[in-house]
């Protein structure tokens, strides 16, 4: 007898964890597991900020797939395609082979990319921190800055290339603009030809204040913080134009600029689009069992899955935070299981734990279990969930080691280079351009299908 067929889309926190638990709960008689994903690694978004920094390694963030999956198959690609009627997924395969591959029981769970505007130059001139690229190039292209405005005679060139517009005050802009600058600030006494006074950071959000979910308290601290150091936070402030050399404010405001960070929030994957069904706020719907209504099989959940949040009812869905894509996995998982041994599926319910703001050194804001902390306290607590969130020992102790070396030996500034000639903006991190239409994919189905006949 034919075992059934899993496919699960995307290698984050919501398909590890779903694999992960899939492959304990599972004997391998049972199901046939394949997890899709275009990356060898799982990453933890949340110390992106800290790769960037250079306070960590990438390795310390980016923990290898092959070293959490042992008998799924790993098929290194994008799913580009859904069509439930078919039960079938077209993929784009790392070699850029297209084939489809089809499935009894589907887990969706490939995931956000950074939403943008239609706003001029953005996607040519702005860097995202979505992806462990991202971050080890804005690292290199900020050291490259530094080295640039030190080795120019031209005035208005080193101004330019001393500024630097992080947009966005949620968690990674506030943590992205917070590292950096102390990353640039400990620099500039290495650059003697410098004058400290012309690097400036800009913080802005079109929001009234920084990280609203922390509330009111936390958030005014955080924006204290980030301004004693020496950040300019502008709220209800946005970007109208960006050049190579320029950064327009919505308020008026044309700075000399070559660096602009965009962490304006993230938007579902565009595989989402091709499914054909129910989307809230560009999100999958499902029922609380994280099925979609009117898709026999398919599960979906994480950043892309608008699941319903029993805890706090009234509508509400829940937050596309790591913690609850975690958990969420394992509970598809359990809910996989349920079905192919024809037991009932049970809902998903979990309570936020809070929430953890790293603003580097031993400054923090946290609100663990709804306690405000601030200081010392807040980084010891935000540090410890770092470490436990991570899914593997070495993974904890580069983390770890990475932290502990930085507080003892300080920074080092150094430019591997490895896109000096070659300008990376947003467009060439995310292929957000692959994606078929549901016509293209019912076309891609049948065609594939008649070749492998």
């Amino acid at each position: 007898m034919k075992r059934p067929r899993i496919l699960v889309v995307g290698g984050g926190f919501a398909g590890m964890e779903c694999v992960h638990r899939l492959e304990r709960r599972l004997t391998q008689d049972e199901a046939e597991i394949t997890l899709v994903t275009p990356w060898s690694h799982q990453l933890y978004l949340p110390l992106l900020p800290h790769v960037a920094a250079g306070v960590l390694t990438p390795q310390a963030v980016a923990v290898p797939l092959r070293r959490m999956v042992h008998r799924s198959e790993v098929l290194p690609g994008r799913a580009i395609g859904v069509d439930p009627a078919a039960k079938a997924v077209v993929i784009k395969k790392i070699t850029d082979e297209e084939l489809v591959r089809e499935y009894d029981y589907l887990v969706l769970a490939p995931g956000s990319v950074t939403r943008t505007f239609d706003i001029p130059g953005l996607t040519e001139y702005g860097r995202g921190m979505k992806t462990l690229a991202e971050a080890a190039y804005i690292r290199d292209h900020v050291i490259a800055q530094l080295d640039l405005a030190s080795a120019t005679t031209d005035q208005a060139e080193r101004e330019s290339r001393l500024q630097f517009v992080v947009v966005g005050g949620g968690y990674a802009g506030t943590e992205t603009a917070a590292v950096l600058q102390r990353l640039t600030t400990a620099a500039a006494k290495r650059y003697p030809r410098l004058d400290p006074a012309l690097i400036k950071w800009h913080l802005i959000d079109i929001a009234p204040r920084l990280m609203p979910e922390l509330g009111e308290k936390l958030g005014l601290k955080a924006m204290q913080i980030v301004s004693e150091r020496g950040v300019e936070v502008s709220l209800g402030v946005s970007v109208a134009e960006v050049t190579p050399d320029t950064v327009t404010f919505t308020d008026g405001r044309k700075l000399p600029c070559r660096t602009l960070i965009w962490t304006a929030g993230v938007v579902s994957s565009p595989l989402v689009a091709t499914l054909g069904t129910e989307t809230v706020k560009g999100r999958l719907v499902t029922d609380p069992e994280m099925c979609i209504p009117g898709a026999d099989g398919v599960f979906a959940l994480g950043d892309s899955a608008a699941v319903p949040d029993l805890d706090v009812g009234g509508g509400a869905v829940c937050p596309p935070t790591a913690q609850h894509a975690i958990r969420q996995g394992k509970a598809v998982a359990e809910n996989v299981v349920a079905a192919l041994r024809g037991r009932p599926l049970q809902p998903y319910r979990h309570r936020d734990l809070g929430l953890v703001v790293d603003l580097g050194g031993v400054e923090a804001v946290s609100k663990p279990l709804g306690i405000p902390l601030s200081g010392l306290p807040a980084q010891v607590v935000a540090r410890g969930y770092h470490l436990g969130a991570l899914r593997t020992f070495p993974a904890r102790f580069r983390a770890a080691a990475g932290w502990f070396l930085n507080a003892v030996a300080g920074d080092d500034f150094v430019r591997t280079g490895f896109q000096a000639r070659r300008p990376a903006a947003l467009k060439d991190f995310e292929a957000t351009d692959i994606y078929l239409t549901p016509e293209e994919i019912r076309r891609h189905v049948e065609s594939l299908r008649a070749t492998a006949a």
